[in-house]
């Protein structure tokens, strides 16, 4: 059995690792938070005072950070990954991070003998929590081989895009659809609010048709829909990922004209409203909030 080293035990990070921990993997773990190490090491992982400890143990190391500068940090800075692991270490980044960070990553670790996956995570940490996340998985063939275990032990679909960098590719076209579509949901609800409409019938009409999406038919009946607005996914991230989805088109030259609209109003939401640390459902609220409408709910 290959030792794990985790890094990186937050909002999302954390679930999966005590996914992982109570598959039965071998693992150390490391964090910046002493509590969230010591939650991990009483479930039966070692801790790690350090990332250099976790990447002198580890056969494969996991990183769960928050943006591009953390992992490039951890990875490939002082003390960190690269400097301190043995020949044959697999670093598996399942951060959402620009695609070129990722390149970066996966060259600089392959020329120094290791080897690199990227596998950012779909849906969000309630998911996580009951171990039913998605990985998107860049890869070769046998390194995927080797983390697939690991991933099965996090969550509960696992795709295999292509090579290192597709994965993170693929993540940011999966939430260009997810966020910008939760914009648009939240601008048809307020106005069909707006107009007097009643909510369960004007779902019932959107959902059989071809305007239906996972916003309206997944994630806001259980959520927003029912005045619950806490994280989740929040639209700080949101907005984050968006902003690499932007900039990752901006540099193959492609007009993204929705995503531009999309990402205005995830920053008035955020800078203007003060809904940052909210779901991004929440969206609907602040949509709301800018039409002075009272945000609809689900009877019952």
């Amino acid at each position: 059995m290959e030792k794990i080293g985790f890094i990186g035990l937050g909002d999302m990070g954390g679930p999966l690792a005590r996914n992982l921990k109570a598959s039965g993997a071998d693992m150390i773990v490391y964090d910046i938070n002493p509590k969230a190490v010591a939650a991990l090491k009483a479930k039966g992982a070692e801790a790690a005072s350090s990332v250099a400890e976790v990447a002198k143990a580890a056969d494969i190391v996991i990183t769960v950070l928050p943006a591009s500068q953390h992992v490039r940090e951890v990875v490939l800075g002082p003390g960190g990954v690269l400097e301190n692991a043995k020949p044959g270490t697999l670093v598996m980044d399942m951060s959402t991070i620009d695609p070129e960070t990722t390149d970066e990553l996966s060259r600089k670790l392959v020329e120094a003998g290791l080897a690199f996956v990227d596998s950012p995570i779909g849906r969000t940490v309630e998911f996580a929590e009951r171990g039913e996340s998605l990985f998107m998985v860049g890869a070769s063939s046998n390194d995927f081989g080797r983390v697939k275990p690991s991933l099965e032990g996090m969550g509960s679909v696992i795709h295999h895009c292509g090579g290192p960098g597709t994965g993170i590719r693929t993540k940011l076209v999966n939430n260009f659809l997810a966020i910008s579509q939760n914009q648009l949901s939240a601008e048809a609800i307020a106005l069909a609010t707006a107009l007097g409409l009643e909510l369960e019938q004007t779902l019932t009409v959107v959902n059989g048709t071809t305007a239906t999406n996972g916003s309206l038919t997944l994630g806001w009946p259980n959520k927003v829909l029912k005045g619950d607005i806490e994280p989740g996914f929040k639209i700080d991230l949101a907005l984050k990922d968006l902003s690499l989805i932007m900039e990752a088109a901006k540099g193959k030259k492609l007009p993204m004209m929705m995503g531009a609209a999309a990402k205005e109003a995830l920053t008035i939401a955020t800078t203007g409203l003060g809904m940052g640390e909210k779901d991004f459902s929440g969206l609907l609220h602040a949509q709301c909030k800018l039409g002075g409408l009272t945000p609809p709910k689900l009877k019952g």
